[in-house]
């Protein structure tokens, strides 16, 4: 369409009163193409965040040592710290990874919190907003700060 044409005042002269609605429309393959890059571009970013989370993941399992404690966080719809495991086996290769790139640490229950922590309580509780769980909650391997675990555990019931 010629570009004097692109002002709908313009066109209103150009057609009768009978016409109600003027609809322009443009070629949007440059839109479509810029779309397409964009999402390359956010696979590409999304696929280096996720090989990095892993790393880190992996990191701080070799870094978990034989007596050390941690919160055990149930994932998914409940997002919340329900227990207290310890670690009795240090890190190892994943038996289940065919690549040979994950570790794995055994654990071994500890006691139940009497009240589950969820993601939202420690975002909302001003002492923990330096946790790494409120930051970063997609990290599934987290360190905790003595300070913290206290407010986890007081938060939870023992």
């Amino acid at each position: 369409m010629p570009a004097p044409y692109l002002d709908e005042a313009k066109l209103r002269k150009v057609f009768s009163p009978a016409v109600k609605r003027i609809w322009i429309t443009g070629d949007s393959t440059e839109i479509d193409e810029l779309v397409e890059k964009r999402d390359k571009i956010a696979y590409r970013l999304e696929s280096a965040e996720v090989k990095l989370i892993k790393l880190a993941n992996g990191e701080r399992l070799k870094a978990m040592k034989k007596g050390d404690r941690a919160l055990f966080y149930h994932t998914g719809e409940q997002r919340a710290a329900v227990g207290i495991v310890e670690v009795i086996r240090e890190a190892y290769p994943d038996p289940t990874d065919k690549e040979g790139v994950f570790v794995a640490v055994d654990v071994k229950a500890g006691k139940p919190l009497k009240k589950p922590v969820t993601l939202a309580s420690v975002k909302a509780d001003k002492r923990l907003k330096d946790m790494v769980l409120a930051k970063q909650p997609r990290l599934s391997v987290q360190p905790v700060t003595a300070e913290e675990w206290k407010i986890v555990c007081g938060l939870g019931g023992v």
